[in-house]
């Protein structure tokens, strides 16, 4: 924490904010003993701001520990801006992982956050997030300031800000494109904006970035960056980027051997992109080094945003494994697996295809039918990885099928039973005319009751959507065949009534807890097992598979069918 004064910043009306603060703030013992032993697990969870100073910083700041009386905690980077603080040069408090939050809460203000991450504002304006979801922007306004501190624009300013100082630190781009490409309205703004945040011009912000040793950086087009992604440890990236790549689609996606890395095309708001995904960091400060071609630079925000959801960085994992390793049947896994994270997604009505098409079907077979589909409807895609001499390398030809035109042209590709196809146009149909969303800003209650109310698509399906599109924290899907399995392995009850019953005691982390029973039934191989009947028109899952692991169904409202995370 800086030793700069800033009288400004020092007067005894700041003194008496602090101090109210503090004593309003049931937290504040416990945050200021965590900044105390500048503990790192809290960084990005609060913002420590001290007024005697005018700066803010992580809570594991190395400068000289402030006073109790001139510290005040907040939540967010714009709380912090909006009582006159400054981000710390030394300790850099927004190149931390984000808040686990807004990933774990349900409410207004974290779907509101999470939208404002994925660039909402910047696309839409606030009236347009207020209308995502569902309020009115007064409503909004007064809850955002309310719990976090600050209002919706406050808010995105600050996004705007991290963004650019993303880019300004990552790529060669001029500082003229940065100010647009993060998102502000005029060169000025931006300028006023950064300095007003970092207490630095751009170009300094850059400059110092560049005299860092530990920075990297590469030659840089117009729409071609490198980026690295700071994760919170503990983090078994190795489990999260081995899901992917064991489930990629050939034109899609590709993995490097081993697992070691992971890449993709993928659809964002203003052009399509391509993102390769290479484990880097240490142990204790594990990162993703992520190296992108963008057709718009502007999309840079929903990228990272995306990509830190899909690889799910922000999870507090310390927080996690304790529950979880407090049950003797879990402690093994945990320990095996510190940090094991719940993948996520880049595009969410992906999702439901993938989940839709690989019902009944090996992982393999499932590969193949969602292969066939994106090369038949899916859209070119010619972007070029940085360093990679030709386009379309690493196996980029397409992006995954638009519900629309899966909706068209779906009954002309896909193969299986008329039921699961009819299901599949249908949901298309739903999502191409707006009749059903598929979004982050949603409720899971919200979500899964539009889903339910679908043919074909029950509890399962919709539970399986919330936890990896949403990131549903607390998902626990005790109809899958082979999660039982998995939890039958370690000698806990296979029955689904018994399990949940068992399973509240990892509340509120059952997501967490279901990837380890699922990576239980993967490495032991699933014995032979059926499912029993389902109901309302989803399909009876095949008896005799080898392994429930390798199993995706479509399950049913009541009884859902064996299944594996497609």
């Amino acid at each position: 924490m800086s030793t700069v004064r800033h009288p400004s910043t020092a007067s005894p009306m700041a003194a008496a904010t602090a101090t109210d603060s503090r004593l309003a703030d049931p937290l504040f013992a416990e945050r200021y003993r965590a900044m105390s032993a500048r503990d790192a697990r809290f960084d990005g969870q609060f913002i420590t701001g001290v007024h005697s100073t005018g700066i803010y910083c992580r809570p594991s700041c190395p400068a000289v520990m402030p006073k109790p009386r001139n510290v005040t905690f907040y939540l967010t980077a714009a709380a912090a801006h909006e009582a006159g603080l400054r981000a710390c040069k030394r300790c850099l408090p927004d190149a931390v992982p984000g808040s686990p939050e807004w990933n774990v809460r349900d409410d207004l203000a974290a779907r509101a956050m999470r939208l404002i991450a994925d660039g909402t504002v910047e696309r839409e304006g606030v009236p347009g997030l207020a209308q995502r979801l569902g309020y009115t922007t007064r409503h909004l306004t007064r809850v955002l300031t309310a719990e976090l501190g600050a209002g919706p624009l406050a808010l995105a300013r600050a996004h705007r800000a991290q963004t650019a100082r993303l880019l300004l630190t990552g790529t060669d781009l001029a500082v003229t494109d940065v100010a647009f490409a993060a998102g502000f309205s005029s060169v000025r703004q931006f300028n006023e904006t950064m300095a007003e945040v970092y207490r630095m011009p751009p170009s300094a912000i850059r400059a110092a970035a560049r005299r860092s040793p530990s920075a990297t950086h590469r030659e840089a087009g117009a729409v071609t960056l490198s980026l690295r992604l700071p994760a919170r440890a503990p983090f078994d990236g190795a489990s999260v980027l081995g899901f992917l790549a064991a489930r990629s689609i050939p034109g899609v996606e590709a993995a490097g051997p081993g697992g070691a890395d992971y890449a993709r095309a993928l659809r964002l708001p203003h052009g399509p992109a391509v993102v390769r995904l290479t484990l880097s960091g240490t142990t204790e400060a594990p990162a993703v080094q992520c190296d992108a071609a963008l057709a718009d630079v502007s999309d840079l925000a929903p990228l990272v945003a995306r990509v830190r959801r899909l690889l799910d960085l922000d999870a507090d994992a310390q927080a996690i494994d304790a529950v979880l390793a407090s049950d003797p049947a879990l402690a093994p896994s945990v320990a095996a697996s510190p940090g094991l994270r719940v993948p996520g997604a880049v595009d969410g009505e992906e999702i439901v295809f993938r989940a839709l098409i690989g019902q009944q079907v090996s992982v393999a077979a499932a590969r193949t039918a969602l292969t066939r589909l994106t090369e038949a409807l899916g859209e070119p895609v010619d972007l070029r990885m940085p360093g990679e001499p030709a386009p379309a390398s690493g196996g980029f030809t397409r992006l995954f099928p638009a519900a629309a035109a899966i909706a068209e042209r779906g009954r002309e590709v896909l193969r299986g039973p008329g039921r699961r196809i009819d299901a599949i146009v249908g949901v298309a149909e739903a999502l191409a005319e707006g009749r059903l969303t598929i979004d982050i800003g949603e409720s899971r209650d919200d979500l899964e009751e539009r889903l339910l109310a679908l043919p074909g698509i029950g509890p399962w399906t919709a539970g399986y959507v919330a936890l990896r599109v949403l990131g549903s924290p607390d998902v626990l899907l005790t109809g899958d065949l082979a999660l039982r399995q998995g939890a039958a392995r370690l000698g806990l009850p296979a029955e689904p009534r018994a399990l949940s019953a068992h399973a509240e005691a990892w509340a509120p982390w059952r997501s967490y807890a279901g990837m380890h029973l699922w990576n239980r039934a993967v490495e032991l191989g699933a014995p032979r097992s059926g499912a029993r009947p389902q109901r309302r028109g989803s399909l009876r899952p095949r008896g005799g598979a080898r392994g429930a692991a390798e199993r995706c169904a479509t399950p049913a409202p009541r009884e859902p069918a064996t299944a594996r995370w497609s």
